[in-house]
């Protein structure tokens, strides 16, 4: 990987051998794995040891997990703030694992999309919960960095199941919850509308 680097500085027009640069290589592949760290991750391995068996079916909600990805398009960050719900179906997941789902899924190169859906449905085969819904909020470096460079943008994706998409009394109580304390403002508002912005260019 350091070769490849040395050699995409060398592309950009950039002397890889000046000092500033020389160990630049190395630096790059080591975020580099960490970033992406989430495949070699064993989601069953992480979540094991941490369901159990609680009389309680009312709604659980972890909000403002703050996560990091990088845009499988163009490489360039994207973060902000997921909130993960469930209602209990006689099982419950420790709550510290919930934020190390995000991290998982979010280690990937990913599209905000996909993520959403990947951390709503692991919950969901992991304890067969009555419902479970995820709403992420997010910026992204490829269009307020390039592209349209649209620097206050955002982008909110939702995935909902069961309770959550049956029965919109539940959702638009979870929605109003975490609306609560939400920095960005309307975001009840957009989830509800399912909006997502992202998009290749």
């Amino acid at each position: 990987m350091q070769d490849l680097i040395r050699r995409l500085l060398a592309e950009l027009g950039e002397d890889p051998s000046r000092e500033g640069l020389r160990d630049t290589p190395k630096r790059v592949e080591k975020a580099l794995k960490f970033l992406t760290s989430g495949y070699d991750a064993n989601i069953d391995h992480i979540l094991n040891g941490a369901l159990f068996t609680v009389d309680y079916n009312e709604m659980v909600i972890v909000r403002d997990i703050d996560f990091y990805s990088l845009c499988e398009h163009h490489l360039l960050p994207f973060f902000g703030k997921c909130h993960v719900a469930y209602i209990p179906n006689t099982r419950v997941i420790g709550l510290s694992k919930l934020p190390r789902v995000v991290d998982v899924f979010s280690r990937r190169l990913q599209v905000q999309e996909r993520l959403t859906n990947q951390i709503a449905d692991t919950i969901r085969d992991s304890i067969n919960p009555l419902g479970v819904a995820v709403v992420m909020e997010a910026t992204h470096l490829c269009m307020s960095m390039r592209g349209v460079e649209k620097q206050n943008s955002f982008c909110v994706t939702s995935a909902m199941h069961g309770a959550f998409r049956d029965n919109s009394r539940t959702r638009m109580e979870f929605l109003e919850l975490i609306k609560l304390r939400s920095a960005l403002p309307g975001i009840a508002d957009a989830a509800s509308a399912g909006m997502a912005c992202v998009g290749e260019d």
